[in-house]
């Protein structure tokens, strides 16, 4: 399968999430299946991210976005825990800081990416300024609504600088959310990532996909592409982000610098004897 082309959204293209199947895992039964395929895309990841380091001449921007408990740290823990840390960043955006806020809305955001031979993983991103704040109403709609363009500008220059740019939405239905929330609550380790808040934006939910919805279509160009993953049941979603991600990596077509070194002079000098 050609993960990238299968999730892919094409610019241009008109998105209903409520037409996209959040439980969809074909052509998979069951997560069993899916073990021994994702830890082998998992080493290709590392293979190639080591190969970027090395390279040291472009750049790889993940961004994670989704609804509360769509798996936003499961990704991060089941695919990119396969990076080496030394090049790879992990990045969670809160409510700006004064000094954040006396800047335009892309700042602090341009502050985190990445630089030649790393990876910067956005855990919510700069897409939180068509999000959030339009549904809260938190600027004017006219402010808002301008965004799409500078978002995509903002993206366009990264990428004529050598970032390679994926951004994932993390595709879970209204009955899997509340189903996540409730098994939080039941987990003692895992109370500390509930707050009451989770459930009063579950008001806001057609509003929400709304949101998504115009920035998936406005914002899903050929070079930052949008990639919408079922992920209703996680060992999907961990498999599709993995394999998008490696089919990304290696299209890249890589190669390791020149030895800065004579490697024979060094072998004959000092491995002669051994």
């Amino acid at each position: 399968m050609n993960w990238s082309k299968k999730f892919r959204v094409k610019p241009g293209a008109t998105v209903k999430l409520n037409q996209i199947d959040a439980s969809y895992t074909e052509p998979y039964d069951c997560g069993e299946q899916s073990v021994s395929e994702l830890t082998a895309s998992n080493e290709q990841i590392s293979a190639s991210q080591y190969q970027m380091y090395a390279e040291h001449k472009r750049s790889l921007l993940i961004c994670l976005q989704g609804r509360d408990a769509s798996g936003k740290d499961g990704v991060i823990n089941h695919v990119f825990a396969a990076m080496n840390p030394q090049g790879c960043n992990v990045h969670s955006f809160k409510v700006p800081s004064h000094r954040e806020s006396e800047h335009d809305f892309l700042w602090r955001y341009h502050q985190a990416t990445p630089r030649q031979g790393y990876v910067a993983i956005f855990n919510r991103s700069h897409y939180e300024e068509v999000l959030v704040v339009r549904v809260h109403n938190l600027v004017s709609k006219k402010l808002w609504t301008s965004r799409y363009q500078q978002i995509n500008e903002f993206e366009r220059l990264l990428h004529a600088n050598g970032t390679h740019i994926l951004k994932f939405y993390l595709h879970i239905d209204k009955s899997e959310q509340l189903a996540r929330f409730k098994r939080r609550l039941e987990d003692p380790n895992r109370h500390w990532k509930i707050s009451e808040s989770d459930y009063t934006e579950r008001d806001h939910w057609s509003a929400y996909t709304n949101a998504f919805e115009e920035a998936l279509m406005r914002c899903s160009t050929a070079h930052a592409p949008w990639f919408i993953i079922p992920a209703n049941h996680k060992w999907f979603r961990d498999l599709a982000v993995s394999n998008i991600v490696r089919e990304t990596l290696q299209a890249m077509n890589m190669q390791f610098p020149a030895p800065t070194v004579d490697i024979e002079e060094l072998r004959k000098r000092y491995h002669q004897a051994l």
